[in-house]
């Protein structure tokens, strides 16, 4: 057409602008879908070690919460209790991969879980311009727990003061999710005489998102997902699990070892009412934003029923 101006070429500094506004524009849709919606992210691993990472990951959840989606932090703490014991020249014990909890290691546990590793994350959201509030299954009596005296097997087990839990009571999660503020739960449960249990933190994260009726669990680990060898021997991760499809994986021993319970763990919660799962490398930078904003996201997602033509993974 005349008079009609050429679009410029755009190069440099231009383009990477232009690519980054690209992404938030990718990211609409899923920003329009999920407003609302309550995440429960089990912190862990390398992400809780390394700065850099732990950085990262509160940028992202501090976003998700900027944006309307309601995150509930829960947290891990295992390397932070191993250091404190070796400080104290106490030594671990590890049953079926459970730290023996005897009362003495129990209150090294709750000081260093409750008043350490939980307010260190409180304090980091915080310095980003969330509010975060830090708290334990005792306050309020949020995770109701009880002796664990029987392993995955169903055979009789002792390791102390680590519980299972019976009950989690939602009403101070909810109340502070759904208004501007953060939870930050450490995995301290409370027995009916007053006692504390220690909880492997992935099973609190999995019961708090089936007790509040999350739209994701999402899970970070060190490594990348489910991870199947293809011919030439490279990793290929599989980007969506349902039941069938783990149980298959799992007799063929591509799931094995620790990601079994872990897999298995985050099919309970779908089968019991959580709409998606996700095991995400949380050694990735910003992972949480790359699995919740774009179109093929990262990692693994865990779901009840596999749709016939997975368009999305979201």
């Amino acid at each position: 057409m005349a008079g009609q101006k050429e679009n410029p070429v755009i190069t440099g500094d231009m383009k990477n602008n232009v690519d980054r506004a690209s992404i938030l524009i990718e990211s609409l849709p899923y920003i329009r879908k999920m407003r609302g919606q309550t995440f429960v992210i089990k912190y862990g691993g390398n992400a809780m070690i390394n700065e850099d990472l732990k950085q990262s990951v509160m940028d992202d959840i501090t976003l998700l919460k900027y944006i309307g989606i309601n995150p509930v932090i829960v947290h891990g703490g295992g390397p932070d209790i191993s250091d404190m014991l070796n400080k104290v020249n106490k030594e671990s014990h590890f049953v079926n991969g459970l730290r023996y909890t005897d009362d003495e290691t129990m209150g090294y546990a709750q000081m260093v879980l409750i008043g350490k590793t939980n307010k260190d994350i409180v304090s980091v959201l915080c310095g980003k311009g969330a509010k975060a509030i830090g708290i334990s299954g005792i306050d309020g009596n949020l995770i109701e727990a009880e002796k664990l005296t029987e392993d995955a097997d169903g055979n009789p087990i002792d390791i102390g003061y680590v519980g299972k839990i019976k009950k989690i009571n939602t009403k101070v999660i909810s109340m502070l999710a759904n208004d501007e503020y953060i939870p930050v739960i450490a995995p301290i449960g409370v027995g009916k005489n007053g006692e504390s249990y220690n909880i492997n933190a992935d099973t609190v994260a999995a019961e708090v998102a089936v007790a509040l009726g999350a739209s994701k669990l999402i899970t970070l680990t060190d490594v990348g997902g489910v991870l199947r060898k293809l011919e030439d021997g490279s990793d290929y991760i599989i980007p969506v699990l349902d039941e069938k499809d783990i149980k298959d994986l799992v007799e063929e021993g591509i799931i094995k070892g620790g990601m079994i319970p872990k897999i298995e763990g985050c099919l309970d919660t779908v089968l019991r009412g959580v709409d998606r799962a996700h095991i995400i490398d949380g050694r990735i930078p910003h992972s949480i934003i790359l699995e919740t904003f774009t179109k093929n996201g990262i990692g693994t997602m865990i779901v009840k029923e596999k749709k016939e033509h997975y368009e999305y993974r979201k």
